[in-house]
């Protein structure tokens, strides 16, 4: 049943979100973030849907960026690199709260999975509003 509901409600919204007793205590951040890269900080932006703090890699919850590297076509390259500029953008206007689920804190790859919010309003959900990002319930979608 909970599956259930939760798959109606990504299906409403676009971005599935830790509620209640299955979300971790917020964490607080408040860094200034550059672009990853070599010899880049300790806070830094990898792509338009993850980011880097110290040794630890942020996969934002909901949400599919273009590929920036390697993209599979100029026009994912591009998309990759507005969705990449807005995020870090909305990362640097000040402290946000990351929220995980019990259930599911890492994918696949190792990044920790988080909700970003900051003032009550989803991050995730400003970047699919601009239309810089869309919603990934699981698959990804060619961009191309």
């Amino acid at each position: 049943m909970f599956a259930l509901l939760c798959w109606l409600w990504a299906t409403n919204t676009g971005v599935i979100e830790p509620m209640g007793l299955v979300a971790t205590a917020p964490e607080r951040v408040d860094e200034h973030f550059t672009r990853c890269g070599r010899g880049r900080g300790h806070a830094c932006v990898i792509d338009g849907d993850t980011f880097k703090l110290g040794d630890r890699k942020i996969r934002i919850i909901g949400i599919d960026a273009p590929e920036t590297h390697p993209s599979r076509c100029a026009e994912e390259a591009a998309k990759g690199e507005a969705a990449t500029a807005r995020l870090q953008a909305l990362l640097n206007q000040g402290p946000f709260e990351m929220i995980g689920s019990r259930a599911d804190l890492t994918d696949r790859y190792g990044r920790d999975l988080r909700t970003i919010t900051r003032e009550g309003k989803s991050i995730a959900e400003q970047l699919r509003e601009e239309g810089l990002v869309r919603r990934y319930l699981g698959y990804r979608m060619p961009w191309c």
